[in-house]
């Protein structure tokens, strides 16, 4: 079966759609939650800057923070580990970024006119219009920046996406069907081959948040990714003896996986 990310504007429905694919076909739902209690799996403190960092707006020290690397990292790790378990609606966290080229995988981005989602939003959480306004602008201003933060994209961009649903013109059930439809047909690139893609991405993915959140490794960039054939690490470190320390931590992750290190030091 199929994989299905949403991306949704506030107020704009998008998880009441992704609730009702997965009811309607028997798919696992996974939102923040899911995930931040997946990171806590790395520790408690994990899971307290994770409800800190999560869809805000980081500021400059944070991006380049050792804990913001290592929630990105881990939320990423989490992602990939249930896009690989299939049949997953999978809400928000740059899903969708994380699944490009995956022939199985919708990637769908719900939005809506202001005004009606005002209306939602003040019906949803009781609040008045101007106050609903002010939190719709902050949720969304705030999910673009971190998601431009973590994958360097703008979350706003339909190119980034198979299908865009505006729920001013469909209503919730119209969008559903829509939804399940375009799903029936990603089913048929769920191919053995297509789902080892994604089994592999998030083996990398494991790797990465491993040798990130280790606080006695000194990696400077780092970057980990399946090429179709292996696992390759990419990376600067900031001596040989460093370098080594890495390449045996990421031998240790990888276990039987192929696995290629490129790890160059600072001279």
């Amino acid at each position: 079966m199929a994989i299905l990310t949403v991306s949704r504007a506030c107020g704009s429905g998008g998880r009441e759609i992704g609730r009702a694919v997965a009811t309607a076909l028997d798919y696992g739902y996974v939102d923040r939650q899911d995930i931040l209690s997946d990171i806590r799996a790395a520790g408690e403190r994990w899971e307290e800057w994770g409800r800190g960092l999560d869809e805000h707006c980081p500021t400059t020290w944070e991006k380049y923070d050792w804990s913001f690397r290592g929630f990105g990292a881990l939320l990423q790790s989490a992602v990939l580990n249930h896009a690989a378990s299939d049949r997953v609606v999978i809400i928000g966290m740059g899903a969708n970024f994380l699944l490009k080229d995956i022939p199985q995988a919708l990637r769908i981005h719900v939005v809506g006119p202001v005004e009606l989602r005002i209306e939602r939003v003040m019906e949803r959480d009781s609040i008045d219009r101007e106050t609903a306004r002010r939190l719709i602008e902050k949720k969304d201003g705030d999910r673009s920046c971190f998601v431009r933060s973590l994958y360097g994209k703008r979350w706003e961009d339909a190119e980034e996406y198979d299908l865009v649903l505006d729920v001013g013109s469909l209503t919730i059930e119209k969008a559903t069907d829509q939804v399940i439809a375009a799903l029936s047909e990603k089913e048929r690139f769920n191919s053995r081959e297509n789902r080892n893609l994604v089994q592999m991405r998030a083996a990398a993915g494991a790797i990465k948040a491993g040798l990130l959140i280790d606080s006695s490794l000194h990696v400077t960039t780092l970057d980990v990714e399946y090429d179709g054939k292996l696992i390759l690490l990419r990376g600067v470190v900031h001596s040989p003896g460093e370098r080594k320390r890495v390449a045996d931590a990421a031998a240790k992750l990888a276990g039987k996986l192929p696995l290629q290190c490129e790890l160059h030091y600072r001279v």
